[in-house]
């Protein structure tokens, strides 16, 4: 087994290189933390175009679920690409799609008599779940949360309210209302859980519906069962459930975004799962085909009735794609779902501890393999120390540990699911020695 080790200079010459020509060629729009040139990776570790290997906790933004380049996948990549790479599923049949599909129908929450469009990413999800449910619902409007993260094109940007930046210059978007998330962390009613009965949801029912979006205008709400983005928080018992009576009652939609939290990130194959809830519509993406860009909406077959021609994708399903999703499918079942549930217990010990160390990280929360730590100035005033966390997340890096920021103050944790307790340990020393750095006075 690798274990990280950097060379004295980050980035090296040939990374500069590289970063020299991505400058000039690539998109600036692009949001990359930190200078990783990344040329290849096996298992929980990857090396950049100059020999630095980094523990990944990151896992491609928690798309690598079975690690990378999985000799299973692999296989099944190579065996498929020998046979057909591309027909596209908009105009023909081919095995593989109605395969997956079949599957992907069998392992979702609910009956089995469900209806599967394949697209390319979780985005794309998405925007056929907001299609779908205008369609069925004839309703201009949706709701989504605030901190929400959906995508980013038109439609699904329209939803997502992460970051302001990402919605400046591009309005008018879709008729889109944000509530609150039952962030109780920083609970915006300054209320405590279960004593506020859910107040976030009392405020939609009571303030939203009969001020600014009468309930018989919304097709759809859109939900993360652990709010990704924003800085993977987690909801207390009983809200999903008190959220789909509010949305039967009113015959909209809940649409269950699982593009980061499914794929047995949480320890189930989908988060929702947590919660005995069963949503009308599903979107996955990310970790279903271990790297290969493919993203499923799903839905009752009584739901995804709409005419030919309707929506479609070139690329969507592509049978390369599709091989890589069923191995990943078998492989998640057959170990790797038990494995998240597992080490995501072990992961959210050991940060646990830490926290019991360090007055400034001020909670930590999560299901499976997917934990995120906030960090505060104190936990008294809980102010957020935007600078001081994104600091954090560049000095792993230097110390050969890959994470993530989420929300304004959170780092996130979502290495592949193949995680080992021995890489658990080297991660966390890595991260707490990074601490140690970052902030000069532990509460030992």
């Amino acid at each position: 087994m690798p274990k990280p080790l950097i060379h004295k200079e980050i980035p090296g010459e040939k990374a500069r290189s590289f970063l020299k020509k991505d400058k000039k060629f690539v998109s600036p729009s692009l949001t990359r933390p930190y200078p990783a040139v990344i040329q290849k990776g096996k298992g929980m570790y990857v090396w950049d175009v100059d020999e630095n290997i980094f523990l990944d906790f990151a896992a491609g933004i928690a798309v690598c679920a079975t690690g990378h380049c999985h000799d299973e996948v692999v296989d099944a990549i190579k065996k498929q690409s020998e046979t057909l790479i591309h027909m596209s599923g908009a105009t023909f049949y081919y095995p593989l799609q109605s395969t997956l599909a079949e599957k992907l129908a069998e392992i979702t929450p609910g009956g089995k008599n469900k209806r599967v469009f394949l697209g390319n990413s979780g985005t794309e999800a998405v925007e056929a779940a907001m299609k779908l449910s205008r369609f069925k619902r004839s309703r201009p409007k949706f709701i989504a949360f605030i901190d929400a993260f959906q995508g980013r094109t038109m439609g699904a940007l329209s939803l997502t309210a992460s970051k302001a930046a990402q919605r400046r210059f591009f309005g008018p978007l879709l008729d889109v209302v944000h509530v609150p998330y039952p962030y109780c962390y920083r609970c915006i009613f300054n209320l405590t859980s279960p004593q506020c009965r859910f107040e976030c949801l009392h405020y939609v029912e009571s303030r939203i519906f009969k001020t600014i979006a009468p309930p018989e205008d919304i097709a759809a709400w859109f939900i993360e069962p652990i709010q990704g983005e924003g800085g993977y928080i987690v909801p207390p018992p009983g809200y999903f459930k008190k959220l789909k009576e509010i949305c039967e009652r009113y015959d909209i939609f809940v649409v269950d975004d699982e593009v980061q939290s499914g794929m047995g990130r949480s320890g189930r194959m989908f988060a929702i799962e947590s919660w005995n809830v069963k949503p009308d519509i599903y979107c996955i993406g990310k970790g279903i085909a271990s790297g290969l860009p493919l993203s499923a909406c799903i839905a009752n077959a009584g739901i995804m009735n709409w005419e030919s021609g309707t929506h479609a994708s070139t690329f969507g399903g592509n049978p390369v794609a599709c091989a890589a999703a069923l191995k990943t499918i078998e492989i998640l079942e057959r170990e790797l779902i038990d494995n998240a549930d597992q080490m995501g217990k072990l992961l959210l010990k050991r940060l646990t501890r830490l926290m019991s160390k360090y007055e400034f990280i001020g909670d930590v929360r999560g299901k499976g393999l997917m934990i995120g730590i906030e960090l505060v100035r104190d936990r008294k005033s809980k102010e957020p120390i935007t600078e001081k966390r994104d600091s954090l997340v560049r000095e792993c890096f230097k110390r050969g540990l890959l994470v993530l920021g989420a929300g304004s103050t959170a780092i996130r944790f979502c290495p592949p699911l193949i995680i080992k307790e021995e890489e658990i340990e080297i991660g966390i020393e890595i991260f707490e020695s990074a601490l140690n750095k970052i902030f000069t006075h532990p509460n030992l």
